[in-house]
């Protein structure tokens, strides 16, 4: 390894040092298992805001999406990108206040327990059903997460992809397992700002390497279809390729993505003052639109950089190590580019770990509060529901590691999971929210209608192409708002007790 690896490498532990020192300060004010799960509620409006959007992103910010718009210009990736801040937006402007009061009324510390508590589920249908949910689409996106950071350190150093994976998983493990909650939400706010200063670095050193921003502009405007949003261009063919209204709506519907993701709903359910949510949805939205408008460019300029020999030609499969790639070529300018590139590496580590450590938690959450202490009434004391949360978190990511054993694909493990989630949970929570006639019945089919939806569009309509091929998340979501509404109509009114508790959230106003 020479001197140059060797100042990127130094740069990054010294990142990751700093991680889970975090995990061990916040280890000490964990007395509860709802200090563990939701950091007692006093999460301050910028962390609120840049920790949710940290946590949304993940390595699909920094590594999926330049590496779509690198390939095939900018159609998928900038519906993609358009659908996903208006879902910002809209979250945060119709989701964040009703149930940061909404769960704080009923006493839910969990979206699983959330469900059950607003429609009086004694039995916990509701809370295990939503538990096997987040388990079974939380563990994929969980293993993307560690997979990323194996493809990172690989790439540069030369090491074999598991043993880097596993390393980077048990340093993600140890934080969260150490913090819990607050140390995911204070180290996701550090590793927004690591994310943003790495997408800034790699825009205008790839500018410059390309031969200036002319250079792009002609790239980009000579290759067939890549900046027409109706198009996009076939690498294959050198040909426009051809992206119609159905797909574009499609793309589009990642945006629906946004009501049902747990670990966004959980950073709404912990800040600490409701009045600060308008500063915290400004930030946040504000925070994605140019975070992703940047990683669009980035895929644009690493596509005038191949151009201009200043990078080697990268294959469909290796278009997500765009970055990397970059980042490789600034640590050759000597010390202070090469301590820069670590930092930028560093910033696809923040945008992996900001969304594994909140998945991790959320899933150890479903396991230790909704199945063991709700379904299974196991009674316990504070101190044993940590501890059971902490081996939880362990075992989640165990089962993560070994799913993630062989390198993939980043961008459809990411697809496939926001989909499931999405569908599942979106929904359910939007009604659960805005319409007092919802029943229990509704949401548990719902929810089952929503999930189940996923797979089989994915795996058995979706290949028979045509207008069938098409984002699972969007007839999946639709699915099951149709059969949440029409199931609650044909069981029957909510108790009157569940009524006047969403007419009590209804009347609040701060």
């Amino acid at each position: 390894m020479d001197s140059r690896s060797i100042l990127v490498l130094v740069t990054m532990i010294v990142y990751l040092v700093g991680v889970v020192g975090i995990g061990v300060w916040f280890s000490r004010s964990n007395k509860s298992s709802g200090d563990f799960y939701l950091g007692g509620r006093k999460l301050g409006p910028l962390v609120t805001a840049m920790s949710a959007e940290a946590s949304d992103m993940s390595s699909w910010l920094l590594m999926g999406l330049p590496g779509v718009a690198l390939l095939a210009g900018v159609p998928e990736a900038v519906w993609t990108a358009v659908g996903l801040a208006v879902g910002t937006y809209l979250n945060w402007l119709f989701v964040a206040k009703p149930i940061r009061h909404y769960s704080q009324h009923i006493g839910a510390t969990t979206i699983p327990e959330f469900f059950s508590k607003r429609y009086h589920d004694d039995k916990h249908i509701l809370s295990l059903i939503a538990a096997v949910v987040i388990v079974v689409f939380f563990v994929p996106y969980t293993a993307s997460g560690f997979n990323a950071c194996g493809t990172l350190f690989s790439s540069l150093f030369g090491v074999n992809y598991l043993t880097a994976m596993l390393i980077s998983a048990v340093v993600i493990t140890l934080y969260t397992t150490l913090g819990g909650f607050m140390a995911a939400s204070t180290s996701d706010f550090v590793q927004s700002i690591v994310m943003t200063i790495a997408l800034i670095v790699v825009v205008f050193f790839g500018i410059n390497a390309a031969g200036g921003w002319s250079a792009v502009v002609s790239n980009a405007q000579s290759l067939p279809g890549y900046l027409n949003l109706t198009q996009g261009y076939d690498a294959a063919t050198g040909a426009a390729a051809s992206y119609g209204p159905l797909t574009i709506v499609s793309t589009l519907a990642w945006g629906l993505g946004y009501f049902g993701m747990p670990h966004i709903l959980l950073r709404f359910m912990a800040i600490e003052d409701p009045k600060k949510l308008p500063l915290s949805r400004r930030v946040a939205t504000v925070w994605v639109v140019i975070s992703m408008g940047i990683a669009v460019l980035i895929g644009i300029i690493g596509n005038a950089m191949i151009s201009a020999g200043a990078l080697e030609a990268l294959s469909s499969s290796d278009s997500q190590r765009i970055v990397i790639k970059i980042a490789e070529l600034i640590s050759t300018h000597g010390v202070l580019p090469a301590i820069v590139a670590g930092v930028i590496l560093s910033g696809i580590m923040a945008a992996t770990m900001s969304t594994a450590d909140s998945q991790l938690l959320a899933a150890s959450s479903s396991v230790s509060q909704d199945i063991v202490r709700d379904t299974l009434g196991v009674k316990l004391s504070d101190k044993a529901q940590i501890i059971i949360a902490r081996c939880t978190v362990v075992a989640v990511a165990v089962i993560a590691m070994i799913w993630a054993r062989n390198e993939g694909s980043v961008f459809s493990i990411v697809s496939f999971a926001w989909a499931g989630f999405g569908a599942a949970f979106g929904p359910v929570v939007l009604l659960a929210l805005f319409w007092k006639r919802s029943n229990k019945w509704g949401a548990i089919t719902g929810m089952i209608a929503g999930g189940t939806m996923v797979f089989i569009w994915e795996y058995v309509i979706s290949p028979l192409g045509g207008i069938f091929a098409i984002y699972e998340l969007l007839p999946a979501f639709l699915i099951a708002i149709v059969v949440d509404v029409v199931v609650s109509l044909a069981t029957g009114a909510p108790d009157k007790a569940i009524e006047k508790e969403f007419d009590e959230v209804a009347a609040m106003k701060d």
